[in-house]
């Protein structure tokens, strides 16, 4: 393998152990709290609720002290390689509470570990996100290996969501999490030994916290494409916490035909992943991912008919096409966003900027509690026990009805940004 392929599939890998413990956490915290051990869809709401603000304060913190460290292993490897065993230890104390708790105890429980393991993985996706326009400066490059990480994330999803409901009703939630836990954290540990950044260098101006921010705070680009990725993160969190929900009380189906449900439409997001990049090739990444954002709300429209496994399939293969263009191309804009802003104050802060894209694909944590919050008002829909007079109508709305809104609103979003083509698309951004 050359140096050149290495340096990708060791990158590219990485997405498979940053993805397996939060797809993990996200989507079978509604489950496992809710409807297992009977904390209300009221307090979820809560917890999701300020979780987002809390992400808010920290995320751009986390970004400045990335892009300000200065260390013989570079800037992000520091924080990648402190942040892996505190990430798994927090899933597996998430997935095991204290026995017998309930009420105020087990709310409060959630809430402090559900914050610990998203805050953590914030740091950590904040620096992997960083390393990408770092070491990949071409068009050409970023979709190849964006390509390649995006496939391993599907192939992540496939383990750590399709497989779990068949795992855990093997051993339970608690030796799942320890399982996905130390899988994840070996495949971060080792991405994070094998790439590296080129670091600061001695005549570099470092990035100002203040002026960091006033930079973004006046980038029209960055907040358009953070609103269309929030929306777009919300649907797709929300749709990952509801499909459990939705294969129980609409479906009725057994934990095999879920992961059936789950892992037909991670294939079909695998297998389209190529097809997404060969289209960003050819027509630039914009109008491909206004495309892919268009599929992926249309998609939502027979899924909210289906009433069979087999019609759940059938629509949940269009979710998987267009789910498989947007992780394509929403990278590519964030990187895009990241060269202008070097280009123009000539001051490297891939952190601050990537972490603060990240925050705004974390507001979805909004809009997914007021989707929980309306279940309840909506649909009575409390816990797993009392879950309504409806509640396959409140899982059916969770799906499909709330995600195809949230996905029409981040498709309006992408006509307000566009990039000029520059020599960049080419050749590789030079630093100074």
């Amino acid at each position: 393998m050359s140096e050149k392929r290495s340096k990708t599939f060791s990158y590219a890998i990485g997405m498979f152990g940053t993805s397996i413990p939060i797809n993990m956490l996200k989507t079978y915290a509604a489950v496992f709290y809710v409807d297992l051990l009977g904390m209300s869809t009221v307090q979820l709401a809560q917890i999701l609720f300020i979780y987002t603000f809390i992400d808010a304060i920290d995320n751009p913190v986390y970004g400045y002290l990335s892009d300000r460290t200065h260390s013989k292993w570079g800037r992000r490897r520091p924080w990648l390689v402190i942040s892996t065993p505190l990430l798994v230890l927090c899933l597996i104390a998430f997935y095991n509470p204290p026995a017998q708790s309930s009420g105020n105890e087990l709310f409060m429980y959630c809430l402090v570990f559900y914050i610990l393991t998203g805050t953590i993985d914030s740091i950590i996706n904040a620096n992997y996100a960083a390393l990408f326009p770092e070491l990949f400066t071409t068009d050409e490059s970023r979709a190849k290996t964006n390509a390649m990480r995006q496939a391993f994330q599907l192939v992540a999803m496939i383990i750590s969501i399709a497989l779990t409901p068949v795992v855990t009703n093997a051993i339970g939630y608690s030796k799942t999490s320890i399982i996905y836990g130390i899988l994840g954290g070996i495949v971060i540990m080792y991405m994070s030994l094998s790439c590296k950044d080129a670091g600061i260098q001695p005549d570099e101006e470092q990035p100002k916290l203040w002026d960091s921010l006033k930079s973004l705070f006046i980038n029209k680009k960055f907040w358009i494409a953070g609103f269309a990725n929030a929306f777009y993160s919300a649907a797709v969190s929300l749709v990952l916490a509801a499909v459990p929900f939705f294969a129980k009380y609409t479906l009725g189906i057994s934990a095999g035909q879920q992961t059936l449900l789950f892992g037909s439409v991670l294939l079909v997001a695998i297998g389209c992943v190529s097809i997404w990049a060969k289209m960003v090739k050819k027509y630039s990444v914009i109008p491909v991912w206004r495309a892919a954002l268009l599929v992926l709300a249309v998609a939502f429209i027979p899924m909210y008919f289906a009433n069979s496994l087999t019609s759940a399939i059938i629509s949940g293969a269009l979710v998987g096409f267009g789910i498989s263009g947007v992780i394509v191309t929403m990278d590519l804009i964030g990187a895009k966003i990241i060269d202008e802003d070097r280009l123009k104050y000539n001051v490297r802060r891939e952190g601050i900027i990537s972490n603060a894209l990240g925050f705004m694909n974390r507001l979805n944590g909004l809009f997914t509690s007021f989707a929980f919050y309306l279940v309840f008002v909506l649909f009575g829909f409390e816990s797993g026990d009392n879950p309504g007079a409806a509640p396959d109508s409140a899982a059916r709305f969770l799906l499909t009805v709330f995600p195809f809104i949230l996905m029409v609103i981040s498709f309006i979003f992408s006509f307000f940004i566009d990039f000029n083509k520059t020599k960049n698309d080419k050749e590789p951004i030079s630093v100074n």
